[in-house]
């Protein structure tokens, strides 16, 4: 086993975030989006990344599906690989972070503990909670996945809202409201929040 003393990081020589986002022309920040499974997490974070990329904004949008395929591939469900898996997500937005780039990430997130973990590896101030508040029903109602239906047969174990909790922001940086609002309006809610902090305005 090698040993820890053998590793000398070189984060002092290399060029500093405020270098890369000087080049970018931009700031860098984290979008945690964080809701129910069909809230609409991914679809408003595509439609984010569009706008932005328009208005010449380097982005990279982390998804759980996609993550869970790459660099998570080797974690469950149990509550000990889902701390993980954000854990392992919040670093990887860390290093997004510091090379100039706006992350979007879409993930569940189910508890504020796992969430204020996230936070505190990823920096507060650059940390943007986005609560896409969208009501259990109308999740399941859609259902894009399938994955209600295989919860309510027994399938899945523990799904967050029906037989695991979900536990709200308490004071997210932003909350959506997507019930009665179309994916362009809520895109556009997003981006009249985050534009004037990505541009420095």
């Amino acid at each position: 086993m090698e040993n820890k003393n053998n590793i000398h990081p070189v984060f002092d020589r290399i060029l500093q975030r405020a270098d890369k986002e000087k080049m970018l022309h931009q700031k860098a920040v984290v979008i945690w989006f964080t809701g129910l499974s069909g809230s609409g997490k991914t679809t408003i974070a595509i439609g984010v990344e569009k706008e932005l990329n328009k208005l010449g904004v380097l982005t990279q949008i982390l998804d759980g599906d996609n993550v869970r395929t790459g660099i998570n591939n080797n974690l469950g469900f149990s509550e000990e690989d889902r701390t993980e898996n954000i854990r392992r997500i919040a670093e990887v937005s860390k290093l997004f972070l510091n090379c100039g780039i706006v992350t979007i990430n879409c993930f569940v997130s189910p508890t504020i503990e796992i969430r204020e973990n996230a936070k505190e590896i990823i920096g507060e101030n650059d940390f943007l909670e986005v609560y896409i508040n969208t009501p259990f029903e109308v999740c399941e109602q859609r259902d894009v996945k399938g994955l209600y239906k295989k919860a309510r047969a027994g399938e899945i174990k523990n799904f967050t809202g029906l037989d695991a909790p979900f536990e709200a922001p308490l004071t997210p940086f932003l909350e959506i409201h997507t019930k009665n609002q179309t994916i362009e309006e809520s895109v556009e809610e997003v981006l009249n929040k985050v534009l004037p902090i990505i541009q420095n305005k």
